[in-house]
């Protein structure tokens, strides 16, 4: 049995790698057309879809970034530089929407612990970053990305974009403390932030984008084929045919808007209009001066054990694994290797964390938000990227003023869409065992056990119902990685 496994693990490890139609960016061999490659990856899909998908993922970043900001004195100046080149770095790499998102676990951490201050967070995000690029490296993390089943990874994403879409509703209902990192009372239903105002927004995108349809296919409504353009063509009506013509044209109009960049441009003149004093007082332009970080030997310790060991599962799993498979599923033959994410988001965390960026990792919820939003490049998210390192520069830390007096509600949406496009990754579980281990993943996740317990589960789950057919001649490697086979 051992040299089969070991044989079968080969197999996939060479399949994966050697013939994979898209080489991955880690593993792409020089001399190669590096320009042409550059300039693929970082083209324009569409008109406004790059840039509409670049707002995708502010409803996750901003919230964090201002809550540790806020409450840690986290360098937002410092920490918008650095996420600003992850952005267009990634972006010319990958070639898709490649998000950058701050490393949740640990900012929840560091929120809730008044004694988890700034060398404690760079301290467990060096860590963190430390063990993914040694798992990368030694394409140990691509070993794990081939033995964890399907449905465990689905699990895990439906539980992690309802975590999203429950914030998002909490944002859109409840006033928030980010500073104390909790609700304050009911929103109002009036007002510059009022909840009348988040379901305005909620209305406009579903109008605008639908279900989240690929914007290139009208979003989701197929003008040629509908029943007004059949009705002009053949009634012989000209008033008629004028009419489905003109329907037709207001339709593309309405689906090719950016929801998202109006909608997030919204957000910034209500803050101007909301806070005028606040926003404007101690204003200062420049970037923040960068510094290193001075980490002590205790801030090690408590970074590691408070910070790093519940962030590393979640970074395996959403930030890599889940990542690989969403990214397939949503870019065919963009198949990058679990290798290749594990090392560029240790790399990142590497450089950036030492002179206080905030710990940033990959993420599914990311990349889901950005898909819903229009982004199919790496445009996007290199668009993104010139924004922050643009506003970094320019005006530092003083941009917090401004995202201190955002819409809340107007951020829920965004990140009520993010999380819903995340969850609907689960449509292709097929059979009833897959959806099975997958609602098992999902709901020991949701109540609060984390995303360890949840894979655990998942893990023995899927164990066991293929013990219930060991009776088939087949063995037990290639039966383990086999999709709906039980």
């Amino acid at each position: 049995m051992e040299p089969q496994i070991h044989q079968q693990l080969s197999e996939n490890l060479n399949h994966q790698i050697q013939e994979n139609p898209t080489p991955d960016p880690i593993h792409q061999k020089f001399p190669y057309n590096f320009w042409g490659t550059l300039k693929e990856n970082l083209s324009f899909r569409s008109k406004w879809g790059e840039l509409n998908g670049a707002m995708g993922d502010l409803g996750t970043y901003i919230p964090i970034v201002l809550a540790l900001t806020l409450s840690r004195n986290l360098d937002l100046g410092t920490t918008l530089i650095f996420t600003g080149i992850y952005n267009i770095v990634t972006g010319a790499i990958y070639g898709i929407p490649m998000p950058v998102q701050p490393m949740k676990s640990i900012a929840a951490v560091a929120i809730a612990n008044p004694d988890f201050g700034i060398p404690e967070v760079m301290a467990a995000g060096i860590c963190t970053a430390g063990i993914l690029f040694v798992l990368g490296v030694t394409q140990l993390m691509q070993l794990v990305y081939l033995l964890i089943p399907l449905s465990v990874v689905r699990g895990i994403q439906v539980s992690q974009g309802l975590k999203f879409a429950m914030a998002a509703v909490k944002y859109i209902t409840k006033e928030q403390d980010f500073a104390k990192s909790k609700s304050v009372g009911d929103r109002p239903w009036l007002g510059l932030d009022g909840l009348l105002l988040a379901i305005v927004c909620a209305c406009f995108i579903i109008l605008v984008n639908g279900a989240g349809e690929d914007r290139q296919n009208g979003g989701g409504c197929d003008l040629e084929s509908s029943g007004e353009s059949g009705a002009g063509a053949g009634g012989g009506d000209e008033m008629e045919r004028r009419r489905g013509l003109g329907s037709k044209g207001f339709r593309r109009g309405l689906y090719s808007l950016p929801s998202a960049v109006m909608i997030f441009l919204l957000g910034v003149i209500l803050a101007f209009v909301s806070g005028p004093k606040e926003v404007f007082k101690g204003f200062k332009f420049g970037p923040s001066p960068i510094h290193v970080i001075n980490i002590s030997k205790e801030s090690w310790k408590q970074g590691f054990i408070q910070g790093t060991i519940p962030q590393l599962p979640l970074s395996v799993l959403n930030s890599v694994i889940a990542v690989c498979k969403l990214s397939s599923d949503l870019f065919p033959g963009k198949d990058f290797s679990a290798t290749s994410l594990s090392v560029t988001v240790g790399m990142m965390n590497l450089v950036g964390c030492w002179f206080g960026a905030i710990p940033t990792c990959h993420g599914a919820g990311g990349l889901a938000g950005q898909y819903k939003f229009g982004g199919r490049s790496g445009m996007c998210v290199a668009l993104l990227g010139m924004g922050k390192l643009v506003i970094g520069v320019v005006l530092g830390s003083s941009i917090v003023k401004i995202l201190d007096q955002f819409p809340v509600g107007v951020l829920g949406v965004l990140l009520l869409f993010a999380g819903l496009e995340l969850a609907m990754a689960c449509r292709d579980m097929n059979t009833k065992a897959e959806a099975f281990v997958m609602l098992l993943v999902t709901a020991v996740t949701l109540v609060g056990s984390g995303a360890s317990l949840g894979f655990l589960c998942g893990i023995i789950a899927h164990f066991l119902l293929k013990l219930r057919i060991l009776d088939r001649p087949q063995s037990f490697p290639r039966l383990w990685m086999e999709r709906n086979a039980y």
